[in-house]
């Protein structure tokens, strides 16, 4: 039987041990904005479905898309959008072979998320 004594160290790395790294982060973001997108497309198939079922139900809707909740959950959709797509693409460029070292590994992710942030103003300012 095993040693079950094994002191007082930690089994498997440990948050208090362990330094989180620029591409585990941008990963483990990729998966949260994909998950956040989904509340926003829920919102929109509530606009949607509430324009379809009469004037009452598309202004309580619009009413609560256009307010500065509405508006904070929409602009955070855009950048989620952004982002995501972003990722997805350096996820596809790192499935075909390339920039799987850690130095353009890591210059990818900061391009990620900068270039969605600029465009998540671009897109709300110009549009």
């Amino acid at each position: 039987m095993a040693d079950v004594n094994r002191g007082n160290r930690p089994l498997s790395p440990h948050l208090s041990i362990y330094r989180p790294q620029l591409t585990s982060m941008t990963s483990i973001f990729t998966r949260l904005t994909g998950n956040a997108l989904i509340v926003g497309a829920l919102l929109a198939v509530w606009w949607f479905v509430a324009l379809a079922a009469g004037p009452d139900a598309y202004a309580r809707a619009n009413g609560f898309i256009t307010s500065w909740f509405g508006d904070l959950i929409m602009f955070g959709s855009v950048a989620c959008i952004w982002y995501h797509m972003l990722a997805g693409i350096r996820h596809l460029v790192w499935d075909s072979g390339h920039m799987l070292d850690v130095e353009r590994s890591e210059l990818a992710g900061m391009a990620i998320i900068i270039v969605s942030v600029l465009l998540t103003i671009f897109t709300v300012i110009v549009l």
